[in-house]
């Protein structure tokens, strides 16, 4: 049987993550399947995907979908066939072999856990802080253009869960779309990534219904490696598109009027702070 799909969305994507991306994939005992869902304006990349392994598939869609719409291509393929567990990754994403294999024993040992995030690190190995609770408009959009850094800093400690030190498993509300260990049976229940966000987003909304019903897991005893740029820091195309997203996602869950959010985010902190 099947045990894991996964899914890579293309956009002009640099060659050499790429490579790593697929290798680390694939390089497991793990009965896995593998689809490129390319969303480029040409199929350039071609010439990577069309390996010679049967446990890829290449969908070249022709134009940009999107980050989620393109993933859900993936996503329908795996609730359709039956695959209990289907893996979203950014094409820069890379990790060592035994992470699919120790994140794969942790779900199937917890059934109530619906969504799985292991620890997030660059490159060099320092830490990315992924972990976040609900975001208020503060945090999405005056944030990011505050100029004062000692308060932005004082506000991610909170955020960002900081304080936790990272280091413990945590049922965190908010979770990087950058890797996503999900179990199908539960995207029943929620639905697919929301395609009305066409970039940005889409995972926190997406972890908030999830975390909804399942627990969402911090898992910090593996980690993969991230070649996060932050591009909406540096290009205005993208920081267009985060913006757009940020008042999509308050005009669909409340911008300043929102009990679930002050809720979740609350019990989350407690039940962190109680945690030995």
């Amino acid at each position: 049987m099947q045990h894991i799909n996964a899914s890579i969305v293309l956009y002009n994507s640099p060659r050499d993550y790429l490579k790593k991306s697929i290798h680390s994939l694939l390089n497991t005992d793990l009965k896995v399947k593998l689809y490129l869902i390319d969303n480029s304006i040409n199929s350039n990349l071609d010439d990577i995907v069309h390996i010679d392994d049967n446990r890829i598939e290449y969908i070249f869609n022709d134009a940009n979908l999107g980050y989620g719409k393109a993933h859900n291509i993936a996503l329908q393929k795996s609730i359709e066939d039956g695959i209990p567990y289907h893996v979203v990754l950014n094409p820069d994403v890379y990790f060592k072999n035994g992470v699919l294999e120790e994140l794969y024993t942790f779900m199937d040992k917890n059934k109530d856990v619906g969504l799985v995030m292991p620890r997030v690190v660059y490159p060099d190995g320092s830490l990315q802080y992924l972990c976040k609770l609900l975001p208020t408009p503060m945090d999405l959009i005056l944030r990011r253009f505050i100029p004062f850094k000692r308060w932005v800093e004082k506000r991610n400690e909170i955020y960002e869960l900081r304080f936790t030190g990272y280091n413990t498993i945590m049922d965190v509300p908010c979770l990087s779309g950058c890797f996503m260990f999900l179990r199908t049976d539960v995207l029943k229940k929620t639905g697919l990534f929301d395609e009305r966000f066409f970039m940005y987003l889409e995972d926190t909304d997406l972890c908030r219904r999830i975390n909804n019903v399942y627990k969402t897991v911090f898992y910090p005893y593996v980690s993969i490696y991230h070649n996060y740029d932050k591009g909406s820091y540096s290009n205005k195309e993208l920081l267009s598109y985060h913006i757009k997203s940020a008042v999509q996602y308050f005009n669909k869950w409340g911008w300043f009027f929102d009990k679930y959010r002050s809720e979740k985010n609350s019990i989350t902190i407690e039940h962190i702070k109680m945690m030995p």
